[in-house]
């Protein structure tokens, strides 16, 4: 892709829009590491994604980043509280510290009365609360977010979004997201629209 250039400082959230097809994802994969950046740099806390091993790589995306996807992906055989604790549990914290933590995020999100059920227990708007729970669970620094509400109806896309950023705001975790609405690219702090490989800031959204 050409002329792709973004950063964004903790705490701050940026929003990448375009149609299907525009490279979006593509360049969410990129700057999470996930696929390799053809040409130019993938710059975390100054170091370049692309000179770091496959450990170090793990290890970032382990424990410094989080994802969330348009629908939840959570799962189905763990319970809410321990698909929100999970990423606590790979970084290797224990059960008891992984569970409180999943519960006071959850907390924050309106969903401690449904900690002990299944993903096939709770609504869509609840099963994407949960995934925005495990991706802030561990305090990452930065959260990659796939049309995070792509997937709900317009209000209950309106709450989710409001409660992931505000929550995601409030520990300092930086947001990139990419979406096709107006509406979810409104409420990021930057926004950049992408078309045919080409990204293009379009200043504070």
């Amino acid at each position: 892709m050409d002329g792709a250039h973004l950063s964004v400082a903790p705490g701050e959230v940026a929003a990448v829009t375009g149609q299907s097809g525009s490279g979006k994802s593509s360049l969410l994969y990129c700057l999470a590491g996930v696929l390799p950046a053809a040409r130019g740099q993938v710059r975390f806390e100054g170091r370049v994604l692309g000179e770091l091993t496959d450990e170090e790589m793990s290890a970032l995306r382990r424990e410094r980043f989080g994802f969330v996807f348009q629908c939840g992906e959570l799962l189905p055989e763990l319970t809410v509280e321990e698909n929100a604790a999970l990423p606590l549990r790979l970084a290797g914290r224990s059960k008891k510290h992984a569970l409180a933590e999943a519960g006071r995020v959850l907390d924050r999100l309106g969903l401690g009365e449904l900690r002990e059920r299944r993903p096939s227990q709770v609504s869509g708007g609840q099963s994407q609360r949960v995934a925005v729970a495990r991706a802030l669970v561990h305090r990452p620094a930065v959260v990659f977010a796939d049309e995070p509400t792509g997937s709900l109806d317009s209000a209950n896309a309106a709450a989710v979004l409001r409660e992931f950023l505000d929550l995601a705001r409030s520990q300092g975790t930086a947001v990139i997201l990419v979406t096709h609405d107006p509406a979810v690219a409104a409420q990021a702090d930057s926004h950049y629209a992408m078309a045919d490989g080409v990204l293009t800031p379009r200043g504070a959204a």
